[in-house]
């Protein structure tokens, strides 16, 4: 282990310890050993059971049902590090819950996302580590280092050894163009929007037309994160509808909450590829994903 190493300690929350297991297998070391577990009134208790003083300490835990407990846990991870003297702190969160969030787009709601930066900075973290932000503007709710990893190079990279000539980037609505556009740069590609509209507060939302030439063609269609997978059938619906022929879908967040699995197995399209920022159990794991 280089002397660079020494100084590094790297724990994992209780949401995806495989996750951290990998990192540390890429960097040739051990996860560092920490005591975390519920008393039975449900208060969270961390102890780490090696000495940080003055190390680097990196946090990670993504923002993964049961959402709230996971965010406390990490709050709590960070203040016990900065109580032990800990050199420095990163928060490593793959995925950045309540990140639609954002704004106040109606009266008398808050802007949650922008709350969450204020407490990881409050319990006392010196830098944060994530992926894919929902909404840009979220880097600037932070006052501390904010680095944004993007999904967007490992995911072109696997296209790049495909055949995808006939292919049009497609997304999922005006709001993901920026991202859909990255994605046909990368594999010089047209790019196509699916038009749609969010049904009040209920989450739904509704594909209305496809900006864009897509008869004739095979889609590819890439979105930041799969929840329930709504926005995503619908867009393969209404991508059929105007002629599309096979559809492949990215999503680099892959929640699949509620009914996406049976969603995604019913729209029949012809790959799913995700990312692994969130945990992916056996049984959310279609026979056409690749992760």
């Amino acid at each position: 282990m280089t002397n660079e190493l020494v100084d590094l300690a790297i724990f994992s929350g209780r949401t995806y310890p495989a996750f951290t297991k990998a990192i540390c297998a890429h960097l040739g070391m051990k996860p560092g050993e920490a005591d975390i577990f519920e008393f039975a009134n449900e208060n969270i208790f961390v102890r780490y059971q090696e000495n940080i003083r003055s190390r680097d300490v990196f946090l990670v835990q993504p923002f993964f049902p049961p959402v709230s407990t996971s965010i406390l846990e990490l709050l709590i991870m960070i203040d016990a590090a900065r109580r032990a003297s800990a050199g420095r702190i990163t928060a490593v969160i793959p995925y950045y819950a309540y990140g639609r969030s954002d704004k106040k787009d109606q009266p008398r709601v808050p802007i949650s996302a922008r709350l969450l930066a204020n407490l990881i900075e409050t319990a006392g973290a010196d830098r944060v580590l994530t992926m894919n932000l929902h909404a840009g503007q979220i880097q600037g709710f932070f006052n501390i280092p904010l680095d944004e990893l993007n999904a967007l190079f490992p995911v072109s990279t696997y296209y790049e050894g495909k055949d995808m000539g006939n292919y049009t980037v497609v997304s999922t609505d005006v709001g993901g163009e920026k991202l859909a556009r990255d994605m046909a740069v990368r594999l010089d590609l047209p790019i196509a929007i699916v038009e749609k509209r969010r049904l009040g507060n209920t989450g739904s939302t509704e594909a209305l037309n496809v900006i864009g030439d897509v008869e004739g063609r095979n889609a590819l269609l890439v979105d930041d994160e799969i929840d329930t997978a709504g926005t995503m059938v619908q867009a393969v619906n209404i991508l059929r509808e105007k002629g599309a022929g096979e559809i492949l879908v990215a999503g680099y967040h892959a929640i699949l909450s509620g009914p996406a699995v049976d969603r995604l197995r019913d729209a029949n399209v012809h790959e799913i590829v995700v990312t692994d920022t969130v945990p992916l159990p056996p049984e959310k794991r279609l026979p056409n994903m690749h992760v």
